[in-house]
Parts: C-alpha cells; structure tokens; sequence
C-alpha cells in the first residue's frame, strides 16, 4: 500500500497521474487563452503554483475552525488574498509578463484547479502533505501551459521563450497563434500523454490517480471513497456533506 500522503507521491500525483489539464481537464480558460508562447505559460503556470501551494497551506492549517457552512467563502478570501499580492507584485517587477497575461491574473481566484485541490483535498488533509499537493499540481499545470505555449509558438512563430529556432526560409503557420491553434495542440498533447498512459497500464505500471482529483463521483466505482458526495441512487445530502468536511 503506498502513502499516499507522502510529499513525493503528491508531486508525481500532480504531474503527471492527475495533472490539471492532460488528464482532469480543468483550468481550461487560462490553458486556451494565454499559451500563445512558452514564456505567457510557464508564467501564468508557476504564479498558479504559488497561489496554489500557499492556499492549500493555510486551508489546510485552518481547516478545523473554518465552519463547513462558509468554507467556499472563506477558501475564496484566502486565496485571493495570494492573487492580489502576487498581482501587486508581477504589476512592479514583471511588467511585461503581468501585461501578456492580463486579466487571467484575478481571475486565479475562481480557477476550479485550486478551489477544487482546497475542497476535494487541503481542507480534509495535514498541512505538509497539502503544500506539496499544491506545487505538485502547480507544477503539472506549468508544465502543461508552458507544452502548449511551445508548440503554438514554435508552429505558429518559428520562435520559442523569444529566440528564433526555424530557418528565415520557415513560413509559420499562424493559426497555431490563433485560438483554434490552442485547441488543436491541446487536443495533441493530450492525446499523447493517454496514449503514454495506456501503454503503461499494459506493461503493469501503476498508472492510477491517487487520493481525490476525481471530478465526476456520479461515476465513480470506488466503494467507500472519502471524497464521494454522491450514492449510486442517492443526491448528495447536506448531512453527508457535512461530514466530508470534517
């Protein structure tokens, strides 16, 4: 039985068994909107790792006298209290990378990656093991913005992080600079990783999500699962809500 809770397996949890976006599909306003270039996301990737880490932290720190009637509030103040400040601060010393991406900066705050990461996980779990949660899924969203960001702008510019790596003779495709372009390489990429996936569950790899991540229990087998609000004939009641909060 592996630990599930263990700093490690929350980082590999996040990267690659859950990653927000190849494999739970979350975040997809920002994932579609910013990633014309590496540089925009790996940017918006690491400033929702941030946001991410530090709210799981303290959600999970407050996480027995926060009251489960006003614990989407209360998560939604603290982690906006992380956006405004890093707002602040990418406004004075990354002008440029808080221009590009614009109003997806406020907008962290109701990105579904991190009020579910502080619903489904920092607020049943320690803190340690929350922390690293958040920057192991962090991490799996940088890295898949800052994929997606290459791609477009490798396709669609002939560049990458700013530096010209075609031939003058290359001619981009600007579609990939486009929105339909992120959706295509989106499609790609995640194509891929399942394939990956695939091909690891067949040669006997553990390729299972661990620990919550899961977004549909409607269709959810696991018997006894901490996190599943739903029964197989039954809606969630606010009792049985009540007691996942705990």
């Amino acid at each position: 039985m592996r630990k599930e809770n263990a700093a490690g397996e929350r980082l590999v949890n996040g990267i690659i068994r859950e990653n927000p976006t190849f494999v739970l599909t979350l975040g997809m306003c920002p994932t579609l909107a910013v990633t014309t270039s590496a540089m925009n996301g790996l940017g918006m990737g690491l400033t929702t790792m941030v946001v991410l880490a530090l709210s799981n932290m303290i959600i999970s720190a407050m996480r027995k006298i926060i009251p489960d009637k006003v614990r989407i509030p209360a998560f939604i103040v603290i982690i906006a209290s992380f956006v405004t400040v890093l707002q602040l601060l990418l406004q004075g010393f990354l002008p440029s990378l808080y221009d590009s991406l614009g109003i997806y900066i406020p907008l962290i705050v109701v990105n579904c990656i991190i009020l579910g990461r502080a619903e489904a996980y920092a607020s049943k779990n320690p803190v340690i093991p929350s922390l690293f949660d958040g920057i192991g899924m962090g991490l799996g969203f940088s890295v898949a913005l800052t994929c997606i960001g290459a791609v477009r702008e490798i396709l669609g510019a002939g560049e990458i992080f700013g530096f010209r790596i075609m031939p003058d003779s290359y001619v981009p495709f600007s579609i990939f600079v486009m929105a339909p372009g992120a959706f295509f390489v989106l499609a790609t990429l995640t194509a891929i990783q399942n394939r990956v996936r695939r091909n690891g569950e067949k040669k006997g790899k553990d390729m299972s999500k661990i620990q919550s991540g899961c977004t549909d229990c409607t269709e959810c087998s696991r018997a006894g699962c901490e996190h599943k609000f739903y029964d197989a004939d039954a809606k969630p009641s606010d009792e049985k809500r009540k007691e996942e909060g705990k």
